[in-house]
């Protein structure tokens, strides 16, 4: 019987791991989503979206929702680092996004400014500092379980 119980818990917790797993993924995926959005210039989404008045602001988004994704730009590193157990995978993963985007970005860029788009100086610090941003809300937030004692 006591065997039975601790399988039936073991499983359970396998489960719990599993959705914790995909939460977590789910909120990269979505940061990513969200980088991406941030990163098309304005006058792309003017083309895209031509009855919108704030689509060069705002871009798809609704004036009225756009300062939560600008909390949820800067909060989601921060979720993704304290879901996280180990430091390494909080800033691999709070940082994946900014990756992503960045390349996505700089591939498009391309197209139309060159190859060494990426090498001026000013898009190299600006591309950095966004790295930057985006690992030290992750290591804020992995040390956030500390200070909830969450382990």
């Amino acid at each position: 019987m006591l065997h039975l119980h601790l399988i039936q818990q073991k499983a359970q917790n396998y489960r719990n791991l599993n959705y914790r797993k995909l939460a977590l993924y789910a909120t990269v995926v979505l940061e990513t989503l969200l980088v991406a959005s941030a990163l098309v210039p304005a006058q792309l989404w003017t083309r895209l979206i031509p009855h919108s008045a704030n689509a060069a602001l705002n871009g798809p988004y609704p004036a009225s929702i756009a300062p939560i994704i600008t909390l949820l730009l800067y909060l989601l590193p921060g979720v993704i680092g304290f879901s996280c157990q180990h430091w390494q995978k909080a800033l691999l993963l709070a940082t994946i996004p900014a990756w992503l985007g960045l390349g996505i970005f700089l591939v498009a860029a391309t197209f139309k400014v060159g190859a060494f788009y990426m090498m001026a100086t000013d898009h190299i610090t600006a591309n950095v500092s966004l790295l930057e941003l985006f690992a030290g809300l992750g290591a804020i937030g992995w040390l956030a379980r500390f200070l909830f004692k969450i382990s």
